[in-house]
């Protein structure tokens, strides 16, 4: 997965990079994949660690020092950072196994400066590694402006595109009614204010959207819930039209957003809530400035953000049956011309985007899809370029992970199919990612239950024979907002991953997505997002939970080794696949219709042999 920029432009900025440091009496500095918002996808103008590296992947953090360098990342992009960063110019550091503290903490001198954005981390990070630092006799140093953004000559400038009203016929609730209802949650904590930075959040609270940030239809925007109800809202002017002024209505106070860590300062005496996940540190260093009383607490919006009202379940319900006729059409496309050779990774990708864009209401992509042939689909979060692009070949997998970003909802969904005839271990993989698939789909757990609690029942199957896979089975999603959202996740507890230990509420969208990768051969993954439902079971004596599954499209049967599932299970995916065709079978007609009927024949069910 090579950059496609030559590796001696790195060396260029790194040089530069280095040089701006020295001019302003720094010995090094953190880069890390963030914004000032704390956003997982951030803007063109802020993707200061690929232009300083090259690495492409979504999470991840660069340090700089006179004469070494490093690039921290997690499990999921350990191939992905030696294939597009310079091994000469950057050391590799695996997370959590190591940390940006521990690898500066044994490479600082006595007396060394060492620089960052507090606008770019949080505060218990940067206190965590002032801490580490000063044990070494050096010193973490708050920059006023990014030096990086001194040394990237072309760095794009934020987007100014005008944000939109998002119609409370789609919303399920008045933006004045979430307002209130924070505002009630400040009076009975005492509070005067809370600080909203993060960018879904806003798009929430205030039941506008944007187009800021590639995939996810937010604005770039602050803002100031009060007490009273009112708030101050921090956005570009040229990005507020006159429909938005009039939504917003008089109780939302418009400003710059430019005039935003100002407004901190006029928050003297007041008991001020800050998300420490959410806020960046120079909040808490502005509010800390002007006297404010910070009380620590997650921002209020989290929560009902993430447990979905009537109307905004419906309408996801809506965009996954209008999504699914269009990533069934192109899997019936792939069936007929993948085995035919000429296809590769991008004219797939490129040919899926079509069917979406077909049928009239798709809005943007909900991420860059991947669309992984082979090897690539051992990398959970490839990415496919122009230098990475790789042949559809006959006797391979093809993973395609995908979605899309509809006015009523947000879809998110893998399918794996065989190009040709699958070997045995691609079926008996296949079919063991299948049965942990179904055995979560399938589970009923009582009110409570965190995420962490269910994790171990995707992973059951391939832990029997010895294997595993590196990334959570499950995590939130927005409705038409982020793809990734929490503060919901079903995964493994350990590595301190947010999310895996917050209670499960009926009404909050999860993925499904167990998996497995073989490093060098295929990747397996089957995702269908899920609903957290009430259960009604004859003589519980607990509340209980579990899951309605909202995606459809078919799964490739000539993956499945019926010998290895059991009749309930051989059920649950004939239901399934009927449930797909119910859905589906109206949007479809023809050719298209046809072949969705054959793929979601009742499962033949008669016992293969497997290859030893």
């Amino acid at each position: 997965m090579s950059s496609p920029v030559p590796q001696s432009v790195y060396a260029e900025r790194l040089a530069r990079v280095r040089a701006e440091l020295a001019a302003r009496g720094l010995d090094g500095f953190v880069v890390p994949i963030s914004d000032e918002h704390m956003s997982e996808y951030v803007g063109d103008y802020a993707q200061r660690m690929a232009w300083l590296t090259g690495f492409g992947g979504s999470a991840g953090t660069a340090a700089v020092l006179p004469a070494k360098a490093a690039v921290f990342v997690d499990g999921r992009y350990t191939v992905q950072v030696r294939d597009q960063v310079d091994g000469s110019l950057f050391d590799y550091v695996g997370v959590p196994q190591s940390s940006v503290a521990e690898w500066l903490g044994a490479n600082v001198s006595a007396g060394q400066k060492i620089g960052f954005d507090p606008w770019l981390h949080g505060i218990d990070w940067a206190r965590g590694l002032g801490k580490a630092l000063a044990d070494k006799g050096a010193q973490l140093v708050a920059v006023d402006d990014n030096p990086l953004d001194a040394a990237w000559d072309d760095q794009p400038a934020p987007s100014a595109a005008a944000v939109t009203v998002y119609d409370t016929k789609l919303a399920g609730q008045a933006a004045t009614d979430k307002r209130a209802v924070i505002a009630d949650w400040l009076k009975a904590k005492g509070l005067d204010t809370t600080v909203m930075t993060a960018l879904d959040s806003v798009a929430w609270t205030f039941n506008i959207r944007g187009s800021d940030v590639s995939h996810t239809p937010v604005g770039l925007a602050f803002a100031l819930l009060h007490a009273d109800a009112t708030a101050d809202l921090f956005i570009a002017p040229e990005k507020v039209t006159d429909a938005v002024r009039a939504h917003l209505g008089n109780s939302v106070r418009i400003h710059d957003r430019d005039a935003f860590e100002a407004a901190l300062a006029d928050l003297k005496d007041k008991k001020v809530a800050v998300d420490p996940d959410r806020a960046v540190a120079a909040i808490f260093t502005a509010l800390e400035a002007a006297g404010a009383k910070i009380e620590r607490h997650r921002d209020p919006a989290v929560l009902p953000k993430a447990i979905k009202n009537d109307t905004e379940l419906n309408g996801t319900r809506a965009a996954h049956v209008r999504d699914g006729v269009a990533v069934s059409r192109f899997l019936q496309w792939m069936e007929d011309v993948a085995p035919l050779g000429g296809l590769d990774e991008l004219g797939a990708a490129a040919k899926l985007r079509e069917f979406r864009d077909a049928n009239g209401a798709l809005v943007d992509l909900s991420f860059d899809t991947i669309s992984a042939a082979g090897p690539n689909g051992a990398l959970p979060h490839y990415k496919v370029d122009a230098t990475t692009n790789r042949a559809i070949e006959t006797g391979t997998l093809y993973l395609v992970d995908s979605g899309g970003q509809y006015a009523d909802g947000t879809t998110d969904i893998t399918r794996t199919i065989a190009i040709g005839v699958p070997t045995a271990e691609m079926r008996r993989r296949f079919t063991q990612v299948l049965k942990g698939h179904i055995a979560l789909a399938t589970a009923r757990f009582p009110k409570g239950t965190r995420g962490s609690q269910l994790d171990i029942l995707a992973r059951q199957y391939l832990w029997a024979d010895g294997v595993d896979y590196a990334h959570g089975t499950g995590h939130g999603v927005g409705a038409y907002l982020a793809v990734h959202e929490g503060p919901q996740r079903i995964a493994k507890p350990a590595g301190g991953q947010a999310g895996t230990e917050e209670p499960l509420h009926a009404g909050m969208i999860l993925s499904n997505e167990p998996g497995y990768y073989k490093a060098g051969a295929f990747g397996i993954r089957i995702e269908n997002l899920v609903i957290v439902v009430p259960q009604s079971i004859d003589g519980a004596e607990e509340d209980m939970l579990g899951f309605e599954t909202i995606t459809f499209t078919p799964i490739a049967q000539n993956l499945v080794d019926t010998a290895l599932l059991s009749g309930a299970e051989a059920d649950w995916l004939d239901a399934y696949h009927a449930a797909v065709f119910e859905k589906l079978a109206p949007g479809m007609s023809g050719d298209d219709r046809a072949w969705l009927e054959a793929a979601c024949a009742p499962l033949d069910r008669a016992p293969t042999a497997l290859a030893a």
